[in-house]
């Protein structure tokens, strides 16, 4: 019997001091991987040699990797592409429903336009309907001036939106994209919106159909049949987006999303000289050379670990965000996975708090990480049971 309690209180010491180095673990500082990852994606080299953008980009959309690139960081009129960031604004901080009445300001907008005449009375729903498929400039001014009071007031929001995005190299002058001095973006911070932005299922719909009617409020028999200009919708069959722009400054542009299986790519041309042939051939190349794998969906329980001092005995253990790795397909079964949880996690804990980290690695380099955190709350027990916890071991 004093044997058995012996071993009982040896086993306590070990299990003590494995709960003490558990908890210095959980307290590690979070590598910082995560944070260069997503904020400094890998680029790629290799470029299709039959691209005539001045510039291109493409990028994977699950996990903001570029896959490919062409003076992707060069400041560069963007057209009508400067849509994407307005239709962005209007979808976060409008309501669909409301009625937006159209200004002279607006219809007075030259270009590509819905054709709106001052007066003019439409849903916010139906003006992004012309804004994003048809390109409306009159479209973005009445949605800008109902948003914000004003156009100024708007573009104001959208370098601060396109800031907080991460798109640092982009400068809105206007919510259309008709030239102006100081009014530029890249291929990266494009691809870095749309990205964002097809987040939003609305915008994922609004950019991906063909054509739509539209009606107005307030002239009778008002009916505007609106095509979508980006063509690749009907040249491209995985194609699934995005927008087109056009001015003599900035040239044909193309900002394209494409989805194949389980892959959605986003592909930018600027000052293309075809840029429908431009964006298919980087999407075909971003298809046949890569793939992409999940190890693991945000809220996915990944596992049940024991808690010490808890006055639960497990807490479930989840994925804070989903868990991307982009690579080429000849490479992908060289994917590792590696774990930072401790054995024991130690009360008290809040729901949402981290313990932990999932670590994707090729050939020793770092490719995703994601952070695991609690599931729940789990208090800390008292002095009390505490006590009557360590009685109970003793005594077995």
């Amino acid at each position: 019997m004093v044997v058995r309690v012996m071993i009982r209180k040896a086993v306590f010491l070990v299990l003590t001091a494995c709960l003490v180095t558990g908890a210095l673990l959980v307290g590690m500082p979070i590598s910082m991987a995560q944070a260069v990852n997503r904020e400094e994606p890998e680029r790629a080299g290799l470029v299709p040699t039959s691209v005539t953008a001045e510039a291109a980009l493409l990028m994977e959309y699950e996990t903001g990797r570029v896959l490919y690139e062409k003076n992707g960081e060069q400041k560069r009129p963007m057209a009508s592409t400067t849509k994407i960031m307005t239709a962005l604004l209007a979808l976060e901080e409008g309501d669909l429903d409301d009625e937006v009445t159209v200004s002279p300001y607006a219809a007075s907008k030259p270009g590509s336009t819905m054709k709106l005449k001052a007066g003019d009375v439409f849903s916010l729903e139906e003006l992004l309907w012309g804004l994003l498929l048809f390109s409306g400039n009159d479209a973005s001014v009445a949605i800008a001036e109902h948003i914000a009071g004003s156009e100024e007031a708007f573009v104001a929001r959208m370098n601060r939106r396109a800031e907080e995005i991460g798109a640092v190299n982009t400068r809105f002058r206007n919510p259309h994209g008709l030239s102006a001095p100081g009014h530029y973006s890249t291929a990266y911070d494009l691809a870095l919106v749309t990205r964002y932005a097809l987040r939003r299922p609305l915008f994922s719909l609004f950019v991906s159909t063909k054509r739509r009617e539209v009606t107005g409020e307030n002239r009778d028999q008002l009916k505007l049949e609106l095509r979508n200009t980006n063509r690749l919708l009907w040249k491209y069959e995985p194609a699934d987006g995005v927008k087109t722009g056009t001015t003599v400054t900035a040239g044909e542009c193309l900002v394209a999303s494409a989805t194949r299986g389980k892959m959605r790519l986003i592909a930018v041309v600027l000052r293309s000289q075809d840029r429908w042939a431009d964006a298919q051939r980087l999407l075909e190349y971003g298809f046949d050379r890569y793939q992409v794998l999940n190890f693991g969906q945000k809220g996915q329980v990944y596992r049940t670990v024991p808690v010490s001092r808890g006055v639960k005995g497990k807490v479930p253990v989840v994925f804070e965000e989903d868990l991307y790795a982009v690579t080429t397909k000849d490479r992908a079964t060289g994917l590792k996975a590696v774990d930072d949880l401790p054995a024991v996690l130690e009360a008290p804990l809040k729901e949402g708090e981290p313990v932990g980290g999932r670590y994707i690695y090729l050939d020793g380099e770092l490719q995703a990480y994601v952070r695991l955190v609690s599931a729940e709350d789990v208090a800390r027990r008292g002095f009390l049971g505490s006590v009557l916890e360590v009685l109970r071991y003793l005594l077995w």
